[in-house]
């Protein structure tokens, strides 16, 4: 088995796939949570706690969120308000 690979073990291409997969498992991260934040429990399905702690889990925990976590709104068609 082999041993760890350290920063200056790793090719640059390697290093640059590291770097943007943090980025942008941050960037979800920091999304869902300012979405929970600023959503009333009753838009949540779930308790917003549970979200919370389920969206540090990397890359899954917050794409569940906004997969499963929030509640569609029924008045909306393709993302605009349904003209009535």
């Amino acid at each position: 088995m082999a041993g760890k690979k350290t920063w200056r073990d790793m090719s640059k291409g390697q290093r640059i796939s590291v770097l943007v997969s943090g980025a942008v498992n941050l960037a979800l991260l920091v999304a869902a949570q300012r979405s929970i934040a600023k959503t009333p429990d009753s838009n949540i399905r779930g308790k917003k706690v549970m979200w919370r702690a389920l969206s540090f889990i990397n890359f899954f925990g917050p794409v569940s969120y906004f997969l499963f976590g929030r509640r569609r709104e029924s008045g909306l068609v393709g993302g605009t308000p349904a003209k009535r």
